[in-house]
């Protein structure tokens, strides 16, 4: 069941935020919230189906679009207003009366894994994990301008998602920023995908299995991991 909530992030201005309450196996006690990529919003078929696939497998998930995806402008706002819109988003959720005392969990596709990350290591909210799909550790083509100097001071565990062939960043290039990552981070590496996941027709995998062991991947590690938390 998806439910719409409205986000107010300023008198002025508000955002919509989509709520997938847990369907289906047993309810982990765990909220997701996730942000979009820099191109496509919360109703792009890559989000809803990953927010609906997560609520299936027992997690209340939330997405919700930035604010200049919400007034259709195509480029994304500077980083603080990213952070401040995002931060609204946790805290709207986090008192969603469907929730009651969930752990709390935060990331999202790429610019929207970035802005949780850049919340996680600056604010002093209680965070449980995050979960990083497809993380843009550099801008493709220009390796020397690394986004990872505040990783480590996030102080949650971590789980990425990236692509072996990801221009944003690969699995190779992140792995040295991993390693030195506490509490230790863990690197789910999608065999000949790309930014998105999507992987070449010569695949041995479809494309639907390579999304499908993604969903899986992610519910194993937050049942696992934020168990122990």
């Amino acid at each position: 069941m998806r439910e719409e909530v409205r986000v107010e992030i300023t008198p002025t201005q508000s955002v919509t935020a989509l709520v997938y309450s847990a369907t289906g196996r047993e309810r982990a006690g765990i909220t997701l919230i996730l942000g979009h990529g820099a191109g496509a919003g919360q109703t792009s078929g890559f989000m809803v189906t990953l927010a609906t696939e997560l609520a299936a497998r027992g997690f209340d998930t939330a997405t919700f679009n930035f604010c200049y995806m919400e007034d259709g402008r195509r480029v994304p706002d500077p980083n603080d207003k990213l952070e401040a819109c995002y931060r609204a988003v946790i805290e709207t959720i986090r008192d969603h009366e469907k929730f009651g005392r969930n752990a709390l969990v935060i990331g999202g596709k790429s610019m929207g894994g970035r802005i949780a990350s850049q919340i996680a290591a600056q604010d002093a909210v209680d965070l449980a994990g995050l979960v990083l799909l497809g993380y843009p550790l550099h801008p493709p083509g220009r390796p020397e301008k690394l986004r990872v100097r505040h990783l480590s001071d996030v102080k949650a565990p971590m789980l990425f998602v990236q692509g072996s062939r990801d221009t944003f960043g690969t699995p190779a290039e992140l792995q040295p920023f991993i390693k030195k990552l506490k509490p230790p981070a863990q690197l789910y590496v999608v065999e000949g995908g790309d930014h998105s996941f999507k992987v070449p027709k010569r695949s041995s995998l479809t494309q639907q299995e390579v999304y499908e062991a993604v969903y899986e991947q992610i519910g194993e590690w937050l049942r696992a991991t934020i168990a122990i938390c």
